[in-house]
């Protein structure tokens, strides 16, 4: 990411949208290009993103992502392309299902299975949106990174202050900010930062990527850690993502996150995703690895 994009929001969702669409290279085969100035471990939110998008481009457009499972095998780096093969197992009247392989320098990094559905009617009912002040009156996480910066070690201090392609507002306090348990549990509005166009597609595969961001920090509360002040290692091991109803990723969504259970050098977190009109856009699960570091 280059300084003049750092300072431009259009520029940062434009680059955002290019690093998410794949290339076909041969049938069924697709190619993700490296974020520019990216370093070390690429995110796993960026390879389920792309790979949702390598699923999408071989379904029938009239269909909708409602689901993908993902595991991940090894770190991908940032210094290569991501190659993603793409299984047509089914497709039906109403439902196709995809798998996906990813693969860096000839290693599978993340196994990867999405479902496709025709939108129909149905039957609804849905619980109750979690109670939240306005967006508006909450500080975003780049002022708060701002004032905590001093908190965090140098040499992560870089990456906790880049800018990002995501608005976060925090109703509680992040696992950076003390060193006191508190309850497993976060909860944010965010949005992107500028219009990523009109195309659904683009939404969904931009929530996918989000939706790895809130999640593994959760489990990490109860303790008092945080792998920014390089108190824990942590890594994730597979993700659940249900797209429920359509949205708009640039306007303001609810992720409520809760951590059940931290056990055996793993924790567990889910999560539900709310539009401000209260509807319940999409759930999402994560097991991570999560392990106190040795001084």
């Amino acid at each position: 990411m280059t300084k003049s994009t750092e300072k431009d929001p259009q520029a940062r969702v434009n680059q955002l949208v290019g690093l998410l669409d794949v290339q076909e290279h041969s049938p069924d085969r697709f190619v993700g290009v490296r974020l520019p100035g990216g370093i070390g471990r690429v995110f796993g939110g960026e390879i389920i993103a792309q790979a949702l998008m390598a699923a999408t481009r071989t379904v029938d457009p009239a269909r909708v992502a409602h689901s993908l499972h993902a595991y991940f095998i090894r770190g991908g780096s940032e210094n290569h392309p991501t190659e993603y093969q793409v299984a047509r197992d089914f497709d039906g009247r109403s439902f196709s299902t995809r798998r996906v392989t990813a693969i860096q320098q000839g290693e599978v990094i993340l196994n990867f299975a999405a479902s496709f559905q025709v939108p129909e009617q149905g039957l609804e009912h849905q619980g109750d949106m979690p109670e939240a002040p306005p967006p508006e009156t909450l500080k975003s996480d780049d002022q708060l990174r701002l004032e905590y910066v001093d908190r965090v070690p140098e040499a992560m201090r870089e990456r906790f202050l880049r800018p990002g392609f995501v608005d976060f507002r925090p109703l509680h306090a992040r696992h950076w900010m003390n060193e006191q348990a508190q309850e497993p549990r976060q909860t944010s509005w965010f949005r992107l930062i500028a219009p990523p166009g009109d195309d659904p597609v683009i939404h969904r595969a931009i929530l996918a990527y989000i939706s790895d961001m809130q999640l593994l920090g959760t489990c990490s509360l109860p303790h008092g850690l945080s792998w920014m002040r390089g108190e824990m290692m942590s890594a994730s091991l597979d993700h659940a993502l249900w797209i429920h109803d359509d949205f708009r990723i640039d306007e303001w969504l609810l992720f409520d996150a809760v951590s059940p259970l931290t056990k055996g050098g793993r924790g567990l977190n889910h999560a539900q995703i709310w539009s401000q009109d209260g509807r319940l856009i999409a759930s999402v699960a994560q097991e991570g690895l999560i392990r106190k570091r040795r001084a």
